[in-house]
Order: structure tokens, then sequence, then C-alpha cells
């Protein structure tokens, strides 16, 4: 993947500039403390001369939200002259919620929030939306025909994990670990990747046995859920379902998990029983995630972005600083790397599990074996030698030579 990088940056500069109405970068007046009008309105972006962009994260903890989503949301922002602040609920529903009643109180103008439950920050939407401040639902699907979502194709990410592994191993035994109950990325749309790239009709054919159906009802009761996406979680309900397989001498040949939280945990857990590695699918591009792919300890990573996801958000907030009106928005062009961009840079309606229509930017993801692994350290997604950690030469990669 190639990046016009000077350009990129003298482009990205003018885009969010004008996209916020100033020509420079300006730090808005802190109203900290300052609650909002009792009209309901919040701050106005053009009176401060500025646009205050506050960011909720659900759970910062994960690698990818420091290393890449943040730092070109924030870089974004501010080349535009807005400012940038954010929380971290570290996986506490209420703690989300107080620190967005902190964000919208301090006269936040644009809320980006990654929401820890879709269902429960809804009380939140509605605050904000009360107070004039538009919500970017980022990465994760909110409920809320009021919200604009910004994500990347996450059916197209189930369908490209089962892609690879079906082609790996089309017949045989599979394990399903999925991410949090609660989220629909988990529940709803990979699944239907899945199901859209065969591997339902291969279970219905009897070529595929998933070996940790929980009940009859398909997807939902396929596979096994892992609460907040934790790793520790998804490596001990691994473990019991090898200790199960060992029992019974059923193998286990190819494992289909969400996410590469789950994936990191199932790893684990194939290790420490010393089990081996059958095909396994993840997604984020996560480094220790990447250096699985040059082990062989993971098939395939669907890589999302990130980078370019933050742009889009940083960029996207400056524009409903000027205008509130959802669907006016688009995206610059050359603002993102055109490998991912969606095809068509305005807004586009979604249609949400709930039956809602929420405006959106839809992104594409790009998958990585081994096989291409160099395009994510020409991206410097990670570097070479994190890449090639502990990699036998004998066995190596071509990224990794």
């Amino acid at each position: 993947m190639t990046y016009r990088r000077s350009a990129m940056i003298v482009s990205l500069v003018a885009v969010v500039a004008a996209a916020c109405g100033g020509g420079t970068a300006t730090t808005k007046p802190s109203t900290a403390g300052t609650p909002a009008a009792s009209t309901g309105a919040s701050q106005s972006a053009g009176a401060s001369g500025g646009c205050s962009v506050a960011v909720s994260w659900n759970n910062f903890q994960q690698p990818r939200w420091a290393a890449h989503d943040k730092p070109n949301i924030q870089s974004t922002v501010e080349a535009g002259g807005g400012t940038y602040t954010d929380k971290d609920a570290n996986l506490v529903t209420e703690q989300q919620l107080t620190d967005i009643d902190t964000m919208i109180s301090q006269g936040a103008d644009v809320l980006i929030i990654l929401a820890q439950s879709p269902a429960a920050i809804l009380p939140a939407v509605a605050k904000a939306k009360q107070a004039g401040i538009p919500v970017i639902a980022y990465d994760r699907l909110i409920e809320d025909a009021s919200t604009l979502y910004l994500s990347f194709d996450n059916v197209a990410v189930g369908k490209a994990e089962a892609d690879a592994i079906l082609a790996k191993v089309p017949k045989g035994n599979y394990v399903l670990i999925k991410g949090d109950p609660g989220d629909p990325n988990a529940s709803t749309f990979l699944p239907q990747g899945w199901d859209n790239a065969g591997l339902k009709a291969k279970v219905d054919s009897k070529d595929i046995t998933v070996l940790n159906m929980t009940g009859s009802n398909w997807p939902k009761e396929a596979g096994t859920y892992t609460n907040g996406w934790k790793t520790p979680e998804a490596q001990t309900n691994m473990e019991t379902i090898i200790d199960k397989a060992v029992s019974d001498k059923t193998p286990i040949d190819a494992i289909l998990a969400e996410n590469d939280s789950t994936a990191l945990g199932v790893a684990a857990a194939l290790q420490g029983k010393s089990y081996g590695f059958p095909p396994l699918s993840g997604q984020d591009g996560d480094p220790a995630n990447l250096n699985n792919v040059a082990l062989g300890k993971q098939y395939v990573d669907i890589w999302k972005n990130s980078n370019e996801l933050g742009k889009a958000a940083g960029a996207l907030a400056l524009s409903l600083c000027k205008d509130k009106d959802l669907s006016k928005l688009s995206l610059p062009s050359g603002l993102i790397d055109p490998s991912v961009a969606p095809d068509n840079l305005g807004v586009q309606d979604f249609t949400t599990p709930g039956g809602n229509t929420v405006k959106s930017f839809i992104l594409k993801p790009t998958p990585i074996t081994a096989d291409n692994l160099q395009v994510v350290v020409d991206a410097k997604q990670i570097s070479k030698a994190d890449l090639c950690k502990s990699v036998d030469a004998a066995k190596a990669p071509a990224a990794c030579k």
C-alpha cells in the first residue's frame, strides 16, 4: 500500500481547516465545568473560533485505539483548528455515561462514541441530541437515527474471515469464537458475513460440523460469545472446547474468531494445551496478531486500517461543527487511502438490525495472510522487527526475509 505522505499532509490540513471554517490551528477556550445553556444548545463552534471534539472510548486498552485511531482523529482535528479531548470508560457502561455527561457539560461540539453497550448508551445519545451535539458512532453501531455511523464493512470483514478459512479447510470440524453478545458486530454483522461466504450452507450439507453449538438457533446459538471481547475469557472458553474435543477424540480443524483479542485468547489456549494451530481468523491488525500470522499461529487477520478510519472521523467531526445536517456530509476526495475508501464518498443510508435507518460512511477492510504481510509493514501498521519477532528464518514469510 503506497502513501503519498507529503502531499497528503498538505491536502489534509487544507481540507480540515476548510471544514472547520478556520485557516490556522487554534485552541478553543476551556469550558470545563460550564454547563450547557438552558435552551439545550451546545456552545457554538463558530462563536469560539474552534471545534471541540470529545471522544468516549469504551476500552482504550485495546492496542489499536492508542496506536492508530486516536492519533489520527486528534491530528486531523487539530490540523483543522479544533481541539481534542477523550475519556476511557474501561469497559464500564456506567462510567461511559458519566464521561459523556461530563463532555456535554464541558461544551463539546461533537461527540465521537465507541459504545460499550449500544443499548445502554442511548440515554447519553438522547442528552447529546437535546443539547444539539452531533454524535458519531465510531466503529460500533448505535441504534439511533440521529447518529452518524462510521465503521468498516463488518459484514465484509466476516465474509473475508470465512472466505480465507473455508478455502483452507472446506470440510471438517469448526469452532466459532464470537465477541461480546451485546455488540451488533458480534451477533449480527460478522456472522452474516460468515454465512455470505457459505458457512451455513456447508453446515447444512454436513461438510462442516460446528463443535460448539449451544443450541439449534442459527446463527445466534452457533458458537461461543466472549463478554467484552476479553482475551482471557476467550482463552478460557477455548480451553474448555479443546478439553472436550480431546475427550471426544474429535479433531478441531479450523477456528473462526471474530476479532484479534479473541484470536489471541484462542492461540494462547492452543499453545497452552499443546494442541497445534488449526487455521484461525481474526480482525483489526493488532501487532501481536500480525506477529502470530508470521509465526503461523493465526492464518488470516482482516486489517481494518484504523489510521484511515481515524482521519475520516476527525474530518467528519469538523464538518459537523460547520453544518450539523448529516445528509450533507461527504468525505473529501484524497483524505483517506483509496484502497479503503467507500466507492461513493457521500453519506449513505444504512439499515440497522433494529430496523432504523442511520447515515453512514462504511470503509473497506483488507485481508492479511502470510502471503501479503508486506502490506502492513509498508503502511507502518507494524515494524518489520515486531512483525518478525521469534519467526524461524527457515519458515519465514517473504515479509520477514
